[in-house]
């Protein structure tokens, strides 16, 4: 008998014309935050109010008026540089059944904007050139909630003390809240004192996930870092960011490839017979803070975030300020901005922040006084640093 084993070179295996995968997922963050114009230059000056006028009661007919005034402040937008390059064997081009680059472009959009998200919501590989991330902002202003031994999930993002009153006690209201998947389980988990839960009204409908009126996104492209946050809430449109170069592909057909780290050349297109996929994108953002009645000051945040059972760690970096005279003296009130997170001074001059290990740039400045500039760098400890801001001649 010719059985199958025998004739199994003349059996064609089928072909199917399309290939199993997931849809590329988009960036989140670019999703929900407010789109500027395009940069025309690596930085874009973005004027933001930062002092409001008062008005004063006049005492009697012959009282006199005081005088009052409002200030504004540059904030910057700096383009950074997402680009990786793919190479690809010709022979492999050709040979293929396929379109390769075609397949290759969409999921190299899709590992940008799992970069963009990771980087301005989390702070993870963030550009030298980009302020703070969210996370650390918010942080900052005292917008972190942990959660406790045992959770009350409910009152931990809607209650008294909860992640959306971090948001409106700075006069912001939220508008946009993302979450790591697992938090649909525990939302849906959550039942009253009668039994019934709260936040799920049918099993045989799809659960739209909402918050006092506020959408969930679930980030399904890998940018969500529970290690951080179990989820950030707040007002997105108070976020910004400007592009200076939309993503661009080109196919290098010569050249040569090198190790970034050693310098060696991996790839010659020319010599081996490759094509080269780069793809580039530049772009910025920022988040302006600009002064409100509820935040003059600016040391409010339009976010809060939710920490996980064990927080990721920090550490306490102590600015001191003070003048420079023959024996100086510490200025309360002095603002200290930490790559955009701003607290003022108290009155022994100082300032605490949070801050996760890395280096970072500040400015301290007071009316009256020069403004002083520096670095601080955070390793596995409490730091201090003291600044000195001479008076103004």
């Amino acid at each position: 008998m010719t059985n199958r084993e025998k004739a199994e070179a003349l059996i064609r295996d089928q072909i199917v014309d399309n290939i199993e995968q997931d849809l590329p997922k988009e960036s989140t963050f670019m999703g929900l935050a407010r789109k500027m114009p395009n940069m025309t230059s690596k930085q874009t000056r973005v004027p933001v109010l930062d002092m409001l006028p008062t008005a004063y009661w006049v005492n009697g007919d012959t009282g006199m008026k005081q005088t009052s005034a409002q200030a504004w402040e540059n904030v910057f937008l700096v383009a950074a540089e997402l680009a990786v390059i793919v190479p690809i064997p010709e022979a492999v081009v050709d040979d293929a059944s396929f379109d390769i680059v075609g397949e290759i472009v969409p999921r190299v959009m899709e590992a940008m904007g799992q970069k963009v998200d990771q980087a301005i919501i989390f702070g993870v590989n963030k550009p030298a050139e980009w302020p703070s991330d969210i996370v650390t902002l918010a942080r900052q202003a005292g917008n972190n909630v942990s959660i406790g031994q045992t959770p009350d999930y409910y009152s931990l993002i809607l209650g008294e003390d909860g992640v959306f009153a971090g948001v409106e006690d700075a006069g912001y209201g939220v508008n946009g809240v993302v979450a790591s998947t697992s938090m649909k389980a525990k939302l849906r988990g959550l039942k009253g004192n009668d039994g019934h839960p709260i936040f799920a009204q049918t099993m045989q409908g799809t659960t739209p996930y909402a918050l006092d009126g506020a959408p969930m996104y679930f980030p399904q492209n890998g940018s969500f870092d529970k290690s951080i946050a179990q989820m950030v809430a707040g007002d997105f449109t108070q976020a910004v960011y400007s592009i200076r170069q939309d993503i661009t592909t080109k196919i290098l057909t010569e050249g040569v490839i090198q190790d970034p780290s050693t310098g060696e050349i991996v790839y010659n297109l020319a010599q081996q017979d490759m094509i080269a996929l780069r793809v580039v994108m530049r772009l910025g953002w920022a988040l302006p803070n600009p002064a409100t009645r509820m935040n003059e000051d600016r040391t409010g945040c339009p976010f809060a975030y939710l920490e996980p059972a064990t927080a990721y760690t920090e550490y306490k970096a102590t600015f001191t300020v003070k003048d420079n005279a023959s024996t100086p003296a510490a200025i309360e009130g002095a603002r200290v901005d930490v790559e955009g997170a701003k607290l003022l001074t108290n009155d022994s001059g100082k300032a605490e922040f949070f801050l996760r290990p890395g280096t970072y740039k500040y400015k301290a400045s007071a009316e009256g006084y020069k403004t002083a500039t520096g670095t601080i760098t955070v390793a596995s400890s409490a730091v201090t640093e003291a600044v000195t801001c001479p008076a103004n001649s």
